[in-house]
């Protein structure tokens, strides 16, 4: 069988990746340099839409209990986010061991491989596919396919190979990071700036284990990660703290630093790019884990799409128009918020105007869009109707016909567009549902009411569980009578709100309608496309 596409990088965003791939029908292998899984924790959780995004796929659950964040804050200036409607709370403490184990499992059980320990080393584009060069444990060899995704970092084999281009910014300074064990120490979870410009973080992760991160001013922003050593770090500490920990265990250590790059171009060809092979920056609040996982969700129907053939001619560079000023502002926020976050006291007169002007609902709104990953909107096309290019809230609950409740959430699972339609007084919800019949084969059409009387809220203990459910009560009043959502879970259309035609729109994202008697074959002469993203 034909390989339509390879992935290289097997952490959390290619395996997330090849799952969305999977769902949309594409024969998938991911190639990863690893003989096995690190087990470092490395980024300790993701935003508010990175858990959306599991959760539209059914994978929340599989990571077990976790916690939500309650609290927001950008650079270390605090706001509440209790005072807006919308819950903005991140996972926290989530070691990213514990969501790339979640991830591998599913694709072990859906039978996508994963080959570890073959390291590509060249990608050639032909006329009508990429030949993969790699060595591993059978030795050198070429594999073929349709494509190839780089989910490599930010040394990406597969960006060089392809010859594309990143912007750099340049490293200005040095961090350690070490997993500890067999020392307790007083938790710093946000970071304690310490004079000079310096901080110290400890994060405490349970069973005994600490996470912490030296920001010493007078670090090497150049050390090689393979030089370090644990006594460096404690010495490090100690000489910001006053306080020894040489007596603990490393369970893990990494020197890093404040650089970053973001690639030109998202797609070159046959090749893609996502995750940090896309856009690198320095850790920050796991920010490049949460855009890595939309990468992923973003690209993956898209190019499932187009390999099936039933795709908009347009569709799959929409994924470099949507995400690439995603990156240019993930790169662009987490540097304010460092400058902010590690600057000395010179920077306290800003701090202390943030922190005044967060104290307003709007202000701390407009920042908790950006920690959170929910201010994302893409251009999906004309219409006045506040979810149009935003993310449909997957919290918002459907009453079927038969009665029975389900959550936006869960109709995403199979990473189809969703068509929802409500019965209005003229009748909208029925139009739309005809409209969209030639398209059957590529989204659901669901009918019923929205839920007007809220269920038990969730219970943030409970894995199965972590839904907010507690706004249903007013999504009556915030869910349009119909509207389209994309697999991503980006609505496309809504009635009213929405100037475009359907038909035009469902062409637009789905490609062209099924022949008449023919279900899933596209026909032979589209409907009207429209381009741009």
């Amino acid at each position: 069988m034909e390989t339509g596409v390879i992935i290289v990088g097997a952490g959390p965003v290619g395996l997330m990746l090849a799952g969305e791939l999977h769902l949309g029908g594409v024969n998938v292998t991911v190639f990863d340099k690893l003989p096995a899984p690190s087990g470092e924790s490395r980024a300790l959780g993701f935003n508010r839409r990175a858990a959306e995004t599991l959760d539209q796929r059914g994978l929340l659950a599989g990571l077990g209990a976790f916690r939500w964040g309650p609290m927001g804050h950008f650079g270390g200036v605090r706001f509440d986010l209790g005072m807006l409607e919308e819950d903005h709370s991140g996972v926290l403490g989530l070691s990213q061991a514990r969501t790339e184990e979640m991830l591998a499992a599913r694709l072990a059980e859906l039978g996508v491989p994963v080959r570890r320990g073959v390291e590509v080393t060249a990608v050639r584009e032909e006329s009508d596919g990429v030949v993969v060069t790699c060595r591993g444990p059978e030795g050198p060899g070429e594999h073929r396919a349709r494509y190839v995704v780089g989910c490599d970092g930010p040394y990406s084999t597969v960006r060089e190979a392809a010859g594309i281009t990143a912007r750099q910014w340049e490293a200005t300074r040095g961090m350690y990071t070490a997993e500890l064990t067999g020392i307790t120490l007083r938790p710093r979870p946000i970071g304690e700036r310490l004079p000079g410009g310096h901080m110290v973080v400890c994060t405490p992760l349970g069973e005994g284990r600490c996470r912490i991160v030296v920001h010493d001013k007078g670090l090497s922003p150049h050390q090689d990660p393979a030089t370090l050593t644990f006594p460096q770090i404690a010495d490090a500490w100690q000489r910001l703290t006053g306080e020894s920990i040489h007596h603990a265990t490393a369970q893990w250590m990494w020197s890093c630093n404040n650089a970053a790059a973001l690639a030109t171009e998202y797609r070159r060809g046959r090749v893609l790019l996502a995750g940090d092979a896309a856009h690198a920056m320095p850790p920050l609040a796991a920010w490049s884990l949460s855009a890595g996982l939309q990468d992923a969700a973003n690209l993956g129907w898209k190019l499932a799409a187009h390999l099936a053939g039933r795709a908009p001619a347009h569709l799959l560079d929409t994924y470099h128009g949507e995400r690439h000023p995603v990156g240019e502002q993930l790169i662009r926020n987490a540097q304010a918020a460092s400058m902010l976050y590690l600057g000395d006291a010179d920077m306290d007169p800003l701090r202390g105007v943030l922190g005044e002007l967060v104290a307003h609902k709007e202000a701390a709104g407009q920042l908790a869009g950006i920690v959170s990953g929910l201010g994302i909107g893409y251009d999906l096309g004309p219409g006045e109707h506040p979810l149009l290019g935003r993310r449909m809230p997957p919290q918002h609950e459907l009453t079927r016909p038969d009665g029975t409740r389900t959550r936006i959430a869960q109709l995403l699972h199979a990473a189809r567009g969703v068509l929802v339609t409500t019965e209005g007084a003229d009748g909208t919800g029925g139009k739309a549902a005809q409209l969209a019949q030639d398209w059957s084969d590529r989204i659901d059409i669901v009918t019923g009411t929205w839920t007007t009387d809220p269920a038990d809220p969730a219970d943030p203990a409970d894995p199965a569980d972590t839904a907010d459910t507690a706004g249903a009560a007013d999504t009556a009043d915030t869910a349009p009578q119909a509207v389209l959502i994309r697999p991503d879970g980006y609505v496309a259309w809504t009635a009213p709100g929405t100037d475009s035609d359907l038909t035009d729109v469902l062409a637009r994202w789905f490609g062209a309608p099924s022949t008449p008697g023919t279900p899933g074959t596209p026909a032979a002469s589209g409907a009207p496309q429209r381009t741009g993203a």
